[in-house]
Protein backbone atom coordinates (compact mmCIF):
# COMPACT_ATOMS: atom_id res chain seq x y z
CA UNK A 1 0.00 0.00 0.00
CA UNK A 2 1.61 3.58 -1.10
CA UNK A 3 1.73 6.13 1.72
CA UNK A 4 -0.45 8.47 1.07
CA UNK A 5 -2.82 5.66 0.66
CA UNK A 6 -2.03 4.35 3.95
CA UNK A 7 -2.13 8.08 5.47
CA UNK A 8 -5.57 8.64 4.01
CA UNK A 9 -6.58 5.73 5.43
CA UNK A 10 -5.37 6.37 9.49
CA UNK A 11 -6.60 10.09 8.96
CA UNK A 12 -9.96 8.95 7.98
CA UNK A 13 -9.61 6.67 10.85
CA UNK A 14 -8.94 9.57 13.11
CA UNK A 15 -12.27 11.44 11.56
CA UNK A 16 -14.08 8.87 12.85
CA UNK A 17 -12.69 8.31 16.31
CA UNK A 18 -13.42 12.25 16.69
CA UNK A 19 -17.38 11.70 15.49
CA UNK A 20 -17.76 9.31 18.30
CA UNK A 21 -21.41 7.50 18.91
CA UNK A 22 -21.97 10.02 21.86
CA UNK A 23 -21.40 13.07 19.17
CA UNK A 24 -23.49 11.66 16.78
CA UNK A 25 -26.32 10.77 19.15
CA UNK A 26 -26.30 14.29 20.77
CA UNK A 27 -26.29 16.05 17.58
CA UNK A 28 -29.06 13.61 15.60
CA UNK A 29 -31.13 14.28 18.82
CA UNK A 30 -30.46 17.67 19.08
CA UNK A 31 -33.52 19.98 20.32
CA UNK A 32 -34.12 22.70 17.93
CA UNK A 33 -35.64 25.35 19.52
CA UNK A 34 -35.79 27.77 16.50
CA UNK A 35 -35.38 31.63 16.87
CA UNK A 36 -36.86 33.28 19.75
CA UNK A 37 -39.90 36.16 19.31
CA UNK A 38 -39.28 39.01 21.15
CA UNK A 39 -35.96 38.45 22.18
CA UNK A 40 -33.50 41.33 24.10
CA UNK A 41 -30.84 40.49 22.02
CA UNK A 42 -29.75 38.01 18.79
CA UNK A 43 -26.39 37.43 17.36
CA UNK A 44 -25.38 35.36 14.16
CA UNK A 45 -21.95 33.80 13.73
CA UNK A 46 -19.86 32.07 11.03
CA UNK A 47 -17.25 29.57 10.72
CA UNK A 48 -15.20 30.94 7.73
CA UNK A 49 -13.41 27.66 7.73
CA UNK A 50 -16.25 25.32 7.21
CA UNK A 51 -19.22 27.38 6.47
CA UNK A 52 -21.29 26.49 10.01
CA UNK A 53 -23.98 29.30 11.17
CA UNK A 54 -25.42 29.61 13.96
CA UNK A 55 -28.25 32.48 14.92
CA UNK A 56 -28.82 32.72 18.88
CA UNK A 57 -31.69 35.15 20.34
CA UNK A 58 -31.62 35.63 24.15
CA UNK A 59 -34.14 36.99 26.74
CA UNK A 60 -31.90 37.70 29.90
CA UNK A 61 -33.98 38.93 33.41
CA UNK A 62 -32.38 39.48 36.58
CA UNK A 63 -28.88 38.58 35.07
CA UNK A 64 -29.88 34.96 34.29
CA UNK A 65 -30.61 33.38 30.75
CA UNK A 66 -34.28 33.16 31.15
CA UNK A 67 -35.23 32.84 27.11
CA UNK A 68 -32.64 30.74 24.17
CA UNK A 69 -33.41 30.28 20.76
CA UNK A 70 -31.12 29.24 17.62
CA UNK A 71 -30.72 28.42 14.19
CA UNK A 72 -28.20 26.23 12.96
CA UNK A 73 -26.43 24.75 10.05
CA UNK A 74 -23.30 23.60 11.19
CA UNK A 75 -21.31 19.98 10.83
CA UNK A 76 -22.24 16.88 13.87
CA UNK A 77 -19.86 19.20 16.17
CA UNK A 78 -21.41 22.41 15.79
CA UNK A 79 -24.47 20.70 16.30
CA UNK A 80 -23.37 18.79 19.55
CA UNK A 81 -22.41 22.06 21.12
CA UNK A 82 -25.78 23.72 20.43
CA UNK A 83 -27.81 20.55 21.27
CA UNK A 84 -26.06 21.26 25.17
CA UNK A 85 -26.27 24.65 25.55
CA UNK A 86 -30.07 24.42 23.87
CA UNK A 87 -31.34 22.01 26.57
CA UNK A 88 -29.03 23.79 29.60
CA UNK A 89 -28.78 27.40 28.78
CA UNK A 90 -32.32 28.44 30.45
CA UNK A 91 -31.53 29.01 34.05
CA UNK A 92 -28.08 30.01 33.54
CA UNK A 93 -26.39 33.08 35.25
CA UNK A 94 -25.09 35.40 32.50
CA UNK A 95 -21.35 35.55 34.40
CA UNK A 96 -21.84 31.65 34.42
CA UNK A 97 -22.10 31.22 30.59
CA UNK A 98 -18.94 33.59 30.28
CA UNK A 99 -16.79 31.13 32.18
CA UNK A 100 -18.43 28.00 30.25
CA UNK A 101 -17.55 30.03 26.86
CA UNK A 102 -13.85 30.65 28.43
CA UNK A 103 -13.83 26.96 29.92
CA UNK A 104 -14.46 25.94 26.29
CA UNK A 105 -11.91 28.15 24.73
CA UNK A 106 -9.51 26.16 27.02
CA UNK A 107 -10.45 22.84 26.87
CA UNK A 108 -9.78 22.90 22.83
CA UNK A 109 -6.74 25.81 23.20
CA UNK A 110 -4.96 24.69 26.13
CA UNK A 111 -5.46 21.20 27.33
CA UNK A 112 -7.60 22.78 29.89
CA UNK A 113 -10.23 20.74 31.28
CA UNK A 114 -14.02 20.08 29.93
CA UNK A 115 -16.73 21.68 31.67
CA UNK A 116 -18.81 19.71 34.12
CA UNK A 117 -21.56 19.84 36.25
CA UNK A 118 -24.56 20.36 34.13
CA UNK A 119 -22.38 21.04 31.13
CA UNK A 120 -20.97 17.59 31.46
CA UNK A 121 -21.83 16.26 28.09
CA UNK A 122 -19.26 18.67 26.61
CA UNK A 123 -16.73 16.38 27.67
CA UNK A 124 -17.07 14.36 24.44
CA UNK A 125 -15.93 17.81 22.25
CA UNK A 126 -12.74 17.29 24.15
CA UNK A 127 -10.66 15.14 21.24
CA UNK A 128 -11.84 18.05 19.08
CA UNK A 129 -8.83 20.04 20.72
CA UNK A 130 -6.43 17.97 18.42
CA UNK A 131 -8.41 18.76 14.99
CA UNK A 132 -7.90 22.91 14.84
CA UNK A 133 -9.47 23.34 11.96
CA UNK A 134 -12.79 21.85 13.64
CA UNK A 135 -12.43 24.39 16.60
CA UNK A 136 -14.44 27.28 15.28
CA UNK A 137 -18.13 24.95 14.72
CA UNK A 138 -17.53 23.93 17.69
CA UNK A 139 -17.61 26.83 19.53
CA UNK A 140 -19.91 28.97 17.37
CA UNK A 141 -22.43 28.74 19.53
CA UNK A 142 -20.55 30.16 22.82
CA UNK A 143 -19.63 32.93 20.74
CA UNK A 144 -22.69 33.68 19.48
CA UNK A 145 -24.36 33.48 23.21
CA UNK A 146 -21.70 35.88 24.29
CA UNK A 147 -22.29 38.08 21.49
CA UNK A 148 -26.11 38.40 22.16
CA UNK A 149 -25.31 38.42 26.18
CA UNK A 150 -23.23 41.62 25.47
CA UNK A 151 -25.59 43.24 23.18
CA UNK A 152 -28.92 42.70 25.91
CA UNK A 153 -26.70 44.24 28.08
CA UNK A 154 -25.95 47.08 26.08
CA UNK A 155 -29.81 47.76 25.32
CA UNK A 156 -30.25 47.52 28.89
CA UNK A 157 -27.64 50.07 29.49
CA UNK A 158 -28.89 52.16 27.21
CA UNK A 159 -32.66 52.30 28.39
CA UNK A 160 -31.77 52.63 31.80
CA UNK A 161 -29.67 56.09 31.24
CA UNK A 162 -32.86 56.98 28.96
Amino acid sequence: MAAATRNRIVRLMELSDLYSQKILDLAGNAPQPGRLVGADASARKVSRVCGSVIEVDVVVRDGVIAGYGHEISACALGQTSAAVVAREIVGTPVAEFRQLREQMHAMLKENGAPPSGKWDDLRFLEPVREYRARHMSTLLVFDAVVEALEKAESAESVAAAS
